[in-house]
Formats: structure tokens, C-alpha cells, sequence
């Protein structure tokens, strides 16, 4: 009931004809900006894709690589997020630093992780998420010097060690009712620091999502995708 608008934009293109894929995905932010992975628009497009009839894992083209997607148990999806990125070059970072506890702060959030997931994260872990002004600190953290390429910037409070609540503010967006990659990255985030286990639910303003972060390093994602709305875009849109 927030009418029609997004986070992303997505558009679904063939994939490249030398490409084992069912369809590319190509991702602009709400400022117009193209980015390489956004993990709820993927559960989206896979789940469109099923719906249209596509049967067993959908493979689904992204600017960070080739994503899988599944069926899951009650109306969800579950989507391959691949190897988390944990090596300062992967996020990237501008130099050298320990990914797991970067010397970053800004009011009181302090000491934060990064990954990446197909895009910069930076994770930062608070006792109380609802006393953090994130629409105040998010925009100066995302454009931090550290971060060559910009950051999503997530807020995390560990409620057990399989929950955690999380808030993002994703880079050319702002704050997000959900982010998929942002919920992989703070589950590793959060496991790496020892706080939780390999298995957990992370509950965002959006809704939840189950994080799995495999003994094969392979990160899975798995939650609902539902229609809003359909309808048609006027051609000049796109001019």
C-alpha cells in the first residue's frame, strides 16, 4: 500500500547467447544507477518466471554472475547467492583493512564488518536498532572514502543466535523496507564475529528471510516473492 514505485527497477532482457541462462537481469536503483545483484529482485524474476511455466531450477544472468532459484516450501523462493566476497579487494575496499572489524565509526555505530555479495556491504552490530538515526548516518557512511564503489550500509541487533533484526540503507536508494544481498551479508557477517549460527532468520521492515550460509560457502536465500501490481509503462519512459 505504498503505491506504485520501487527500490530497483528491473528489467528482464535474453540472456547472452553464449550464456547457459533463462533470462538477464538488469538492475537500476531508484537514482538511475545500474548495479550487479539484488537479491530480493531476483526471488522476484525466478518466481515470474515459474509462474510462466519455467520448471526446475531457473537460472537467472546477473552483472555478478549466474544465480539459481528454486521453489521452496510455502509459496517461497530460494535463490543461490553464491561465495560471499570477504577479502578487503572483494568488497572492494579503497585500502587494505581486516574486513571483519573495519576502523570506521559515525555517531554511535562503531567497529562494523564488510562483504560483499555481488555489491559492497558494511554491517554494523548495535544493542538497540530502533535508537539508531539511520536516515541521519546512511548517507555519509555510503559515500565514505573507504568505499570506492559505495556502500549499503546495514544496522544489525542479534536477538538470538539464529534471529537477528536488520535495517539497510542501500546505496542509491536509501533506507529500504528490504535487501536481500544486505541480510546474506549481516547473516556472515554476524556468523563470522561468532554471534549467530551458519542458519538465520533475518527480519527486516518488509518482512523476513531465511539466510543459510552453507558448509560449501555457498550463501542461500530463501522468502517470499507476491504481485502488487501489473501494468504498462508509456514508451517515452524509456526514451
Amino acid at each position: 500500500r505504498t503505491g506504485v514505485g520501487c527500490d530497483q527497477f528491473i528489467v528482464m532482457e535474453p540472456a547472452e547467447n553464449d550464456v547457459a541462462a533463462d533470462v538477464f537481469m538488469r538492475i537500476h536503483n531508484a537514482d538511475g544507477g545500474e548495479v550487479d545483484a539484488c537479491g530480493n529482485a531476483t526471488r522476484c524474476v525466478a518466481a515470474l518466471l515459474m509462474k510462466e511455466g519455467a520448471r526446475g531450477p531457473v537460472r537467472i544472468q546477473t552483472g555478478a554472475g549466474i544465480l539459481i532459484a528454486e521453489d521452496a516450501p510455502g509459496d517461497a523462493v530460494s535463490v543461490d547467492m553464491g561465495r560471499p566476497g570477504l577479502g578487503w579487494r572483494d568488497v572492494p575496499l579503497a585500502a587494505e583493512a581486516d574486513t571483519l572489524h573495519l576502523e570506521l565509526a559515525a555517531g554511535p555505530l562503531s567497529d562494523p564488518a564488510a562483504a560483499s555479495m555481488g555489491n559492497p556491504h558494511c554491517v554494523f552490530f548495535v544493542d538497540d536498532l530502533d535508537a539508531i538515526p539511520i536516515e541521519e548516518l546512511g548517507p555519509g557512511l555510503e559515500h565514505h572514502t573507504l568505499f570506492p564503489e559505495r556502500a549499503n550500509i546495514g544496522v544489525a541487533q542479534i536477538i538470538d543466535d539464529s534471529t537477528m533484526r536488520l535495517r539497510v540503507w542501500e546505496r542509491g536508494v536509501g533506507l529500504t523496507l528490504a535487501c536481500g544481498t544486505g541480510a546474506c551479508a549481516a547473516a556472515v557477517s554476524a556468523h563470522r564475529r561468532g554471534l549467530t549460527g551458519r542458519r538465520v532468520k533475518v527480519q527486516v521492515d518488509g518482512g523476513s528471510l531465511a539466510i543459510d550460509w552453507r558448509a560449501d560457502d555457498h550463501v542461500i536465500m530463501t522468502g517470499p516473492a507476491a504481485i502488487s501490481f501489473t501494468g504498462s509503462l508509456a514508451a517515452d519512459l524509456f526514451a
